[in-house]
């Protein structure tokens, strides 16, 4: 027998009293203004958001430097980004997604290379800049094709004070007007990777924006000029999403920073509407050009039909009624062809329960698929969200979903163990947890190697994606080690 609403509140906050219970009172106390069971009405979801983690617990947050380095600038595909500091940061952050690009690797693409300063004690105690100042004249040498140069700087080039601005400054003059940034993204600054996706914004401001105002004199505006902005191509999803505008009729003149260019970023603020995808991660920035350049932004979600029609009409109520026209076409055109996907797939996950813990938009954003597939998000939370992601988030979740920000690592396997969800939609670092305690899983932050999942391509792929995980014949055969005497 189903649970009414009320039962399922009580349910879901007697949960949240039992996991508390196994921390000290003062981190009880603090943890459980992260926790909360959604009531529909309220603005927000009811949680305590971009707050400094607690030491001693398990959080999967990053740093700045990632959010920086690994999200907003890294996709850039024809510039180099070296990591400032020791080899670790660069390292972990080489390749770690599969931000799709299109071009010649090591020629005039370099995102899957990685390039460091490789910092040693020396350097440490006299500083790094003159290295800082020969790396840049090899990447001259050995890469004349690259467009610009970043400096993704790491936790020690903050406590030195090597001065990254003044060697920027420096060569980029030597090398009549190059564009080279430098990012102030210490991985230590903030409580999350958050704030580095914040100073990178903030970098393309005022490295890119107010630097080359008139470097592309030859740009030819149209009236229907887009850029999508905040969507990473990991697996492709930003070519996915790109067709479906193309296909309405707008020219899309840049997207970022998933295969974008250096030019794309310069030509930004000529666009006639910014479409934003990644709200936490490029807000800043659209918020920027709408104030200086009066470039309007608007919010969009590719993930599932039922979200995907209400984007295009959206983007398109802000054109003439050519536009308007031709969204309805394209929505015509694929509406079959998702039935199709639809008819296959739901009566096979119709009913199932889900639970998802994401960055960025995701778990917002890909609760409209899973309910076009008769799916249920019991519930959802954010890595690094603010209090604004969890205002957007109540026009997605439903009366007594449970809601967790900054979960930790005990929190989020018990809410497992006690809400029993058919699947959980996670990152890296819970994979290998949930599937041995035989729970089906799909790695959400880059798709689980496949993709893309944006778009009405992709609404295919991760229907079927979600079938394999949970329909596996394996589940049956694997057994909670640790609950296996």
């Amino acid at each position: 027998m189903s649970m009414t609403i009320d039962e399922k509140k009580a349910q879901n906050a007697a949960l949240i009293e039992e996991v508390l219970k196994a921390y000290p009172e003062k981190t009880a106390k603090k943890r459980a203004k992260h926790l909360n069971v959604h009531e529909e009405g309220k603005p927000d979801c009811g949680v305590k958001s971009n707050i400094k983690s607690l030491p001693g617990v398990m959080t999967i947050r990053g740093c700045a430097y990632a959010g920086s380095k690994g999200v907003v600038w890294g996709p850039i595909k024809d510039m180099i980004h070296i990591s400032h500091g020791p080899v670790g940061c660069g390292q972990y952050s080489w390749a770690a997604r599969r931000n799709y690009y299109i071009g010649v690797t090591g020629v005039d693409t370099f995102v899957t290379m990685q390039f460091t300063s490789d910092f040693q004690e020396k350097d440490i105690v006299f500083g790094g800049d003159k290295k800082l100042e020969v790396i840049m004249d090899e990447i001259q040498n050995l890469f004349p094709l690259n467009k610009g140069i970043t400096v993704q700087s790491e936790c020690p080039i903050g406590l030195i004070g090597d001065d990254i601005e003044a060697v920027s400054k420096k060569k980029s003059k030597q090398y009549d007007g190059h564009t080279i940034v430098p990012v102030r993204c210490e991985g230590f600054r903030g409580v999350s990777q958050s704030l580095g996706h914040h100073i990178a914004n903030d970098a393309i401001r005022d490295w890119v924006f107010d630097k080359t105002e008139d470097k592309r004199p030859d740009f030819v505006s149209t009236p229907y000029d887009v850029a999508i902005i905040g969507d990473y191509n990991i697996g492709g999803d930003a070519w996915s999403s790109r067709i479906l505008l193309e296909e309405m009729g707008l020219r899309v003149i840049a997207q970022w920073s998933g295969d974008g260019t250096i030019a794309e970023l310069e030509n930004t603020p000529k666009a006639k509407l910014n479409v934003l995808h990644c709200y936490r991660s490029m807000n800043y920035i659209s918020r920027h050009m709408e104030e200086k350049y009066g470039v309007p932004w608007v919010e969009y979600n590719f993930f599932g039909p039922t979200k995907i029609e209400e984007s295009l009409r959206e983007i398109a109520a802000h054109f003439d009624d050519t536009i308007k026209a031709n969204a309805e076409k394209v929505i015509a055109k694929y509406k079959p062809l998702m039935q199709a996907v639809i008819d296959k797939y739901r009566p096979r996950l119709e009913g199932k329960k889900v639970m998802l813990f994401v960055g960025g938009l995701r778990p917002r954003h890909v609760i409209g698929a899973y309910e076009d597939l008769g799916m249920e998000v019991v519930g959802t939370g954010y890595e690094f969200g603010h209090n604004d992601d969890y205002q957007r988030t109540t026009h997605y979740v439903k009366d007594g979903t449970l809601i967790y920000d900054d979960v930790t690592g005990h929190e989020f396997e018990k809410f497992v163990e006690k809400v029993k969800p058919d699947l959980v939609g996670s990152g890296i670092k819970e994979k290998y947890v949930f599937q041995k305690m035989g729970v089906p899983f799909r790695q959400m932050h880059s798709w689980d190697y496949s993709g893309p999942y944006h778009g009405y391509d992709g609404f295919a792929i991760f229907a079927r994606d979600m079938d394999m995980a949970i329909s596996s014949p394996i589940w049956g055969l694997s057994k909670t080690p640790w609950k296996t005497k």
